[in-house]
């Protein structure tokens, strides 16, 4: 069953070793562990429904819980120590367009508000209930998951916004096809949610993010139903497709998505290089991406980040050979772990493998096969398991990402890690901060930094720690000239940064268009803008 509150399936644990936690302990001090709220005790926190009855509404304590808010630091925290505070009064879950329709013209009958849901993994606020005198419904789309048109001569599909990663990979796969996204949420997020947030998945090097991807599609909104159809290219004005892109429910709500999908690849691998330092790192792999090779994935740890993934890797005396024939080729304490990824035609992928090893020697590149790369594809929907097991030993785990053009990349890096160890300072904390390139591209890169660091124990102090070191993190992506987000959107946890980004102009000119469409501001109010 799926957890609650934490991540996933409550059948699957990331366990950590005595020595993973010896490293977490000498890094920033040991964990206690956190008594959680109960379901029960939480649900009876759950104010009593406002909502005028509706066929499609579940009113239930149980349900308006499990529906209430997201997997952000934020959201874990209110649902372990069972503060749930504003919870929307009521669930749909429609299974047509046309239930959609209803639901909307319900809310605009009553004032209420609405929040479109997927799978309920976001991790910037997008799912809180704003509080206040308005009434609240969640509007969940998961029952409108089916492929309704596979088009093999176009390369399009279209499904119903509400399918799941899984589900949507399974009814391609089964027809010879991938869509060939796959954020590390994969197994729990949905297709609408991957586009209202322009997400990206870890092989968008071949396939392209979600808005290469997106072609088309259906949402309604309050002021109508936006058809979208599909054209290989426009030069017709304004391209409808990026209003709907990154507008994380303000707009309306999206029934289905008409996306391109690709042949399954014949041939897949991921090997893992190690650099001797983050500068050779840097330069290999800027030049690796901007040699226009047929690559799927390029994915840099930094030194600490690196550090980390060998200190919880296990296999104690598989790591320390491997240290050891490091050490010997020249990768010692400040090496750099670069996962690269080849799919397609399995004469083309390992061709381009071969170049890219190429570009990498000459930068003190060492290739050490593809083991540790089979390792982290089967663990890639997993890794985010460790939320749960490093809660169970007292230590939060949060993330921030941007991006930014190369010049930027190191000095971004830097500051983010410098901004979250004073800010925990300010508590009396340390923080273990590492940092990856996770998507890399002929301009620049993402900048995707973890910070790990032990709780408090209670409510006020946790979300404390937590608001001063996302301020801090925040204020650094934006002195430093990174966008507010690469792949997470904004929500309300970013909004407050984004007019660095966009400016007032830029601000007022979305606050039109949603008002076009949402007159009332029933949409998701509260999220993405400030």
């Amino acid at each position: 069953m799926r957890r609650w509150n934490g991540w996933g399936d409550d059948t699957i644990e990331f366990a950590l070793n005595g020595d993973a936690l010896g490293f977490l302990a000498q890094r920033i001090g040991a964990g206690s562990p956190v008594k959680d709220a109960a379901f029960e005790q939480a649900c009876g926190r759950i104010a009593p429904s406002r909502l005028p009855p509706h066929d499609l509404i579940d009113t239930s304590a149980e349900v308006r819980l499990r529906n209430a808010l997201g997997q952000s630091l934020p959201d874990w925290l209110r649902l372990r120590y069972g503060v749930i505070e504003a919870a929307p009064d009521g669930v749909a879950y429609p299974e047509s367009p046309e239930q959609v329709r209803a639901l909307i013209d319900y809310a605009q009958q009553f004032g209420v508000a609405l929040i479109p849901q997927g799978g309920g993994t976001s991790v910037a606020g997008h799912l809180t209930a704003p509080a206040g005198a308005q009434p609240v419904l969640a509007v969940n789309l998961t029952r409108m998951r089916q492929l309704y048109f596979l088009d093999t001569e176009s390369q399009l599909a279209t499904f119903g916004a509400g399918v799941f990663g899984p589900d949507l990979e399974a009814q391609l796969r089964a027809r010879g096809y991938t869509l060939g996204h796959f954020p590390q949420s994969f197994e729990y997020s949905t297709l609408g949610g991957w586009v209202v947030t322009r997400s990206s998945g870890q092989q968008s090097l071949r396939y392209g993010r979600i808005e290469q991807m997106f072609r088309g599609g259906k949402v309604e909104t309050p002021a109508g139903t936006l058809d979208i159809p599909t054209f290989p290219a426009s030069a017709a004005g304004t391209d409808l497709r990026e209003m709907v892109l990154g507008s994380e429910g303000r707009l309306g709500i999206l029934t289905e998505a008409t996306v391109r999908v690709t042949p399954l690849p014949e041939y897949e691998a991921f090997h893992a290089v190690f650099f001797p330092s983050w500068a050779a790192a840097e330069a290999a792999v800027r030049q690796v991406v901007q040699g226009g090779l047929s690559l799927s994935m390029l994915r840099l740890s930094n030194p600490l980040e690196t550090t980390t993934m060998l200190a919880l890797a296990g296999h104690k005396k598989l790591i320390s050979a491997l240290e050891r024939y490091l050490s010997w080729r020249g990768c010692k304490d400040g090496k750099c772990m670069l996962m690269i990824g080849v799919s397609g035609r399995k004469a083309a992928a390992k061709a381009a493998l071969r170049d890219a090893l190429a570009l990498a020697a000459p930068h003190g590149g060492v290739h050490i096969g593809r083991k540790m790369g089979d390792k982290w594809k089967q663990n890639r929907f997993r890794n985010v398991y460790l939320r749960n097991t490093a809660w169970q030993h007292g230590y939060a785990i949060d993330t921030v990402e941007t991006a930014v053009d190369w010049p930027r990349v190191g000095a971004m890096m830097g500051a983010v890690e410098a901004a979250a160890a004073d800010a925990l300072a300010q508590h009396g904390e340390q923080v273990h901060a590492y940092t990856h390139l996770s998507h890399l591209y002929a301009q620049g890169a993402s900048v995707y930094t973890t910070f790990v660091y032990r709780l408090a124990g209670n409510y006020e102090d946790d979300l404390a720690r937590w608001r001063t070191l996302k301020h801090a993190v925040s204020m650094a992506i934006v002195e430093n000239g990174g966008t507010i987000s690469h792949q997470h959107g904004v929500g309300s946890d970013h909004a407050p940064y984004l007019v660095a980004e966009k400016g007032e102009l830029g601000l007022s000119a979305m606050q039109a268009l949603f008002a076009h469409f949402d007159p009332q501001r029933i949409m998701n109010p509260g999220k993405l803008l400030p």
